[in-house]
């Protein structure tokens, strides 16, 4: 199987290691699509706290909601060693494939 996807966006390791993210997004999601993309924290809400418990709990509903922290829907995401990204040579915008193969074993 081979899929068609877009690099919406490149991190660093959330944890300085010596690799980098790629965010991919499918040709047909960004066809389909042509608003923005809704926020992975939901709408934007004013809330008002009154002590320190009820913005904690309003803070964990805000993030769990819609995903989570950071979570999109219609996103893959892979990991890529450094000398590997920087073999590829890929940006923002670049259009990749990905293919995806099952291992054929003969015998028991």
């Amino acid at each position: 199987m081979k899929k068609e996807f877009v690099v919406k966006s490149i991190d660093s390791a959330p944890d300085g290691a010596p690799y980098v993210v790629l965010s991919l997004s499918s040709l047909k999601d960004l066809k389909e699509g042509n608003q923005n993309p809704p926020s992975p924290f939901g709408s934007p809400k004013v809330m008002g706290f009154s002590n320190m418990n009820d913005m904690m709990k309003d803070l964990n509903k805000m993030m769990s909601g819609a995903g989570g922290m950071g979570m999109q829907s219609g996103i893959t995401q892979l990991k890529l060693e450094m000398h590997e990204y920087k073999e590829m040579g890929l940006s923002v915008g670049d259009k990749v494939f990905l293919e995806l193969t099952k291992e054929e074993t003969l015998g028991v």
